[in-house]
């Protein structure tokens, strides 16, 4: 596994890749383009490609995170389809930085039929990977519940996969936080949720882990995020899980608070500390 921070590109991709080394990652997650916009971006390829050359040289695994407004359960047609051409030029820039893929929610439903919200999330990932034959993958990432009722368990998540045309491009990202905050998880239950996540499929899809602990209980349905071990999931719970999955070789990706360098960089300590122990 290789840990890692949410990186800002406001620089530059070249520079964010720099920024993740100084900080002693050996990952990072970046926005492709403004976080609260589905605008299209004509990414500076030259920059990318200067990117992907420092990461293959440092070691350094990537992922993109789709913007907040990529809502794939949309019940309005067209306004999935945006998302979709959004989340396809997500692909382009992650395909030219040699990212694994671009992490992405299902989103909100708003509708009184949870299945149609399903059907919305399908529809949007078949029209976003429509014609994609690039290796960066859309990752699902499991919600917290904050708003919603869908989205938010392993059952879920490979249900859709397997529903859509083009399962092979699509992974999983799992959020610590999310799973907790959802219920779904207790911190004590892990041993029984990581054997379904196995008999089902969902942990040989798995392609990266948000590392966040949670400012809420389980069940809170609370999308907060806390930095390690200051949150109510704790050290302990945190280091089962990362153990269990750890044969896989996935970025393990922080986005907590960065105020300050040395406090991100301690950080990211604290969780390669759990891979060691």
């Amino acid at each position: 596994m290789k840990v890692g921070v949410h990186v800002s590109i406001s620089s530059g991709f070249l520079s964010a890749a720099k920024t993740a080394v100084k900080l002693g990652a050996e990952s990072f997650q970046y926005f492709p383009k403004n976080p609260r916009s589905l605008e299209i971006k004509q990414p500076d390829f030259h920059d990318a490609d200067a990117c992907r050359a420092f990461c293959e040289e440092h070691g350094l695994c990537t992922i993109a995170h789709a913007p907040y407004p990529a809502n794939l359960s949309l019940e309005d047609r067209e306004g999935r389809s945006r998302v979709a051409r959004s989340l396809k030029n997500d692909l382009v820039i992650a395909e030219s930085l040699g990212s694994i893929g671009v992490v992405v929610h299902f989103g909100k439903y708003k509708g009184k039929d949870p299945l149609q919200g399903y059907q919305n999330s399908i529809q949007c990932l078949n029209e976003a990977l429509d014609g994609w034959k690039g290796r960066a993958k859309l990752l699902l990432e499991n919600q917290a519940g904050e708003g919603t009722t869908i989205g938010l368990t392993f059952e879920e998540c490979v249900t859709i996969r397997k529903l859509c045309d083009d399962p092979e491009h699509i992974g999983f990202c799992l959020d610590t936080c999310h799973l907790f905050a959802s219920g779904v998880w207790t911190a004590e239950n892990w041993s029984e949720l990581h054997q379904r996540a196995l008999e089902i499929g969902y942990v040989q899809q798995l392609c990266a882990i948000h590392l966040n602990d949670s400012m809420y209980a389980s069940g809170s349905h609370r999308d907060r995020h806390a930095n390690l071990g200051q949150g109510m999931i704790g050290l302990e719970p945190l280091k089962q899980l990362l153990t269990s999955l750890q044969g896989a070789d996935i970025p393990v990706v922080m986005e907590t608070a960065a105020s300050k360098k040395g406090k991100r960089s301690s950080e990211l300590e604290l969780a390669k500390s759990l891979l060691r122990s």
